[in-house]
């Protein structure tokens, strides 16, 4: 039998070339997106990190966890939904166990 809700984390590296309020526009943006397709547990904002190596010309980015529980066709959908949208350098979704 197939599961109905999966647990999920997503990990977003948002470009720090934006200015402060677009980054917490994206964070409220994709909080906002998990919530309307599944339950968010909780958005663990880590701030701005060193990143191991340059992404686009840059040092740093903003990091943060999304920890989530939903359907299992919801993931691909977020991830596609984070690679097109500007001002993300790198993203993550795994299955949480």
């Amino acid at each position: 039998m197939a599961k109905l809700n999966e647990k999920y984390e997503a990990m977003v590296v948002f470009s720090l070339k934006n200015d402060e309020e677009q980054i917490k526009a994206l964070v409220e943006k994709f909080s906002e997106l998990i919530k309307a397709n599944g339950t968010l547990a909780d958005v663990d904002e880590w701030g701005k990190r060193k990143l191991a190596y340059e992404i686009n010309y840059e040092g740093e980015g903003y990091y943060v966890v999304y920890t989530f529980e939903s359907k299992p066709d919801f993931p691909a959908e977020l991830e596609r939904i984070i690679n097109i949208t500007d001002g993300i350098l790198r993203s993550v979704v795994v299955l949480a166990k």
